[in-house]
């Protein structure tokens, strides 16, 4: 996750405590907990966002000085170098202690397709970037739910530990619109074939903002993309599909008509009824009489 140049130098009495929780070999949470001031550099690896749940730290990071204090966040972008000043609470011991998550592509492109949140990808000035900003009592609950992993982080499972990586971007889309927009545009996506994605995922309630994102275009671009590829617009495209769809599900299992309609993305079931006459010819509840 990073590279750390510490200028502190911690005895072996445990003043200095680092762990870490794995998925697939890569370093996902990190926790750090130290009774001594530290001052030093770190080069930043992966995307991190930084809960800071006890202590004080100061951030440099190219030309800005930024201070994070007790339940405050920070998001750091990949590649960078940055220095820091941490010091820890006089009154608990001079605890400092602080949670460093790494924000895999791979994660948050599920946490986009498989949320209930209605997500949408707003403009950011990079210039602005990073900022701090209050944690809420959700993100504070969810750190120290963590408590117990690090307690057996042998026994954690990878299903675990994605479920918990999900729970924290659903928190953070929650508590800071500013924090997740900022996670929205460090992604460097790569294209990808977009008939791939649009046949992968179009019988499934996904908006046009999220294959777009799932193809490593803007909106505009993926729109434009789509017409060269397929000569229609996506929506009339995916209505088809969804639509040719609903007929095979109708013929070949015994799902309830609004279950079919709800899990291709229809609005309602009179909405679905209306436009599928209008394509097949007939209504959904003539063609299961039929079936």
């Amino acid at each position: 996750m990073l590279v750390l140049e510490s200028d502190s130098h911690p005895d072996h009495n445990g003043s200095v405590a680092d762990m870490a929780l794995s998925l697939n070999g890569h370093s996902l949470i990190e926790q750090c907990t130290h009774s001594i001031d530290e001052e030093g550099s770190m080069f930043i690896e992966e995307h991190l966002l930084l809960f800071l749940l006890e202590g004080d730290l100061k951030v440099t990071y190219g030309k800005q000085s930024l201070g994070v204090s007790k339940n405050e966040m920070i998001l750091l972008n990949k590649g960078t170098l940055i220095n820091y000043e941490s010091s820890g609470n006089p009154e608990k011991g001079n605890l400092f202690y602080c949670l460093m998550i790494s924000l895999k592509d791979e994660l948050i492109k599920s946490f986009v397709t498989s949320t209930d949140l209605k997500i949408t990808k707003q403009l950011v000035d990079v210039e602005t970037l990073p900022t701090v900003q209050p944690m809420d009592e959700c993100l504070i609950a969810f750190s120290q739910s963590l408590e117990p992993f690090f307690k057996n982080v042998a026994k954690v499972a990878p299903s675990q530990l994605r479920h918990k990586m999900m729970e924290l971007l659903y928190d953070t889309a929650v508590c800071s619109d500013t924090i997740f927009q900022q996670i929205l545009h460090l992604q460097q996506p790569v294209r990808t074939d977009l008939r791939e994605v649009v046949e992968k995922h179009y019988a499934t309630p996904i908006r046009l903002e999220e294959l777009a994102y799932l193809s490593g275009r803007s909106l505009s671009s993926f729109k434009r993309d789509f017409q060269q590829t397929f000569n229609m617009p996506p929506a009339t495209w995916i209505r088809e599909k969804r639509l040719n769809k609903a007929k095979e599900m109708l013929e070949t299992t015994g799902m309830s008509i609004s279950e079919i309609c709800y899990s291709l993305g229809f609005e309602n079931i009179s909405h679905f009824s209306r436009i599928f006459k209008q394509h097949h010819g007939t209504i959904p509840t003539a063609l299961r009489r039929d079936a």
